[in-house]
């Protein structure tokens, strides 16, 4: 509105002393006056030409770069910056002094983060602009149009344009590489195991993945479409009975984390488990306790892996019950024998409730516990009371890890300090 009303005052503005130009000329004559008339015509004509500039159909394209050796959005974590490229094509022929460049990212909450840049287009009326993103949080994100404007020599008015270049892109959460876990060297070698050596192990029909052909295997073994596209021997790998299934249950309850911080250090906690996992070829699940109840039944294939990420990457802190209620109507969540990592800043009868729920059921239920960022216990317990819950549940025999910070994590689960 405002700008609306200062550009019909500067038209104003113009035709007054287009008026006086004018009478200066009929009344005053010589060819001063002329001169200047003809001169301010000229001019005049530049203003009104301005609006066919052709600013007003720009076109243009972004690319993103997001660093590293592959260009994908899975390199992409949490904390990293990107790297945006504009390139502006603008039609027409009227001369433009410069090009003002708007761009807005937008994250999933609604906030956003503005960018401006300028250039002077060259011969071909084209120009490029780049520049890098703040350090960007887990989420998804997305661009909106993009504005082009441009004004006058006399900065007197102003002329712009949008594209719309733009795909939404994630920013996947941070994880820590957990070399080795003894809990699960431990647990393979018990209840989950129907034998010492894996390679010994019974195989099932579930076809796991593509391995290198090795000598004295069957030929029902061979994988023949992968034989055929690499042009070396491939044997097909079948998943075995005795690798434990793990599934992690990442909760969400909103009343449990204090701050953002711990949220996203829960999530990071769970994607790390995924991602251990998937390395070692076990068969992960994930239970997503919020307000709503989504799960992930345990697999070992890529795309099982990438759907999870994927949810990991959405989730909010949303869910509206404590853990042990929220466990009770998840329903059935794995078969004997499994183990279920839960991940929750939740503390005291609630939490020890719903290990003994789960051990009852038949699988192993290990704690991930996030400490609360001013919680002191890490170095000194100081309040006694406070950590009875803790002692009762490793009294119990059960496996509590405590964390406070993400690089915590590989240390607990590789040193085996629980």
């Amino acid at each position: 509105m405002l700008t609306a009303k200062a550009t019909i005052l500067r038209w104003r503005l113009i035709g007054f002393l287009y008026i006086a130009s004018l009478l200066f000329v009929l009344f005053q004559g010589g060819k001063t006056s002329l001169m200047l008339f003809c001169i301010f015509n000229v001019l005049l004509v530049y203003l009104v030409f301005g609006r066919w500039s052709g600013i007003a159909q720009v076109a243009g394209e972004r690319r993103l770069n997001y660093g590293g050796n592959a260009p994908t959005e899975q390199a992409l974590v949490a904390g990293s910056r990107l790297e945006v490229n504009i390139d502006v094509q603008i039609p027409g022929f009227w001369p433009i002094p410069y090009v003002l460049v708007r761009d807005r990212l937008v994250a999933q909450n609604g906030s956003t983060v503005p960018f401006e840049a300028s250039f002077v287009p060259n011969y071909r009326r084209a120009g490029n602009i780049n520049y890098m993103t703040p350090p960007l949080e887990r989420g998804v994100y997305h661009f909106e149009s993009t504005e082009c404007s441009t004004r006058d020599i006399f900065g007197l008015f102003e002329h712009s344009g949008t594209f719309q270049s733009s795909v939404p892109f994630s920013v996947y959460p941070r994880t820590a590489a957990i070399r080795d876990w003894r809990q699960m060297k431990r647990g393979s070698k018990g209840p989950f195991s129907t034998s010492v050596s894996r390679l010994s192990s019974k195989e099932t029909t579930q076809i796991n993945g593509v391995r290198e052909y090795i000598y004295g295997d069957r030929l029902s073994r061979i994988h023949w479409n992968a034989t055929a596209k690499t042009g070396q021997w491939k044997s097909k790998e079948f998943e075995r009975e005795s690798l434990p299934r793990m599934i992690v249950m990442l909760d969400r309850y909103s009343g449990a984390y204090g701050k953002n911080e711990q949220f996203e250090l829960a999530v990071s906690a769970a994607a790390s488990l995924l991602d251990f996992g998937f390395r070692r070829s076990t068969a992960v699940g994930l239970i997503s306790v919020g307000a709503k109840h989504e799960g992930y039944a345990p697999n070992a294939s890529a795309d099982q892996r990438e759907l999870m990420l994927k949810h990991l990457v959405r989730v909010q802190a949303d869910g509206d019950q404590p853990l042990y209620r929220a466990i009770r109507q998840s329903g059935a969540i794995a078969g004997a024998g499994s183990f279920v990592i839960i991940v929750s800043p939740q503390e005291g009868e609630e939490t020890i409730r719903a290990m003994e729920w789960l051990n009852r059921t038949g699988v192993v239920p290990v704690l991930i516990h996030l400490k609360r960022p001013d919680d002191p216990r890490g170095s000194k317990v100081s309040d006694i009371r406070s950590g009875e819950w803790l002692r009762l549940l490793r009294r119990s025999g059960f496996t509590v890890y405590t964390i406070g910070k993400l690089q915590e994590l590989p240390e607990s689960l590789e040193g085996g300090r629980a």
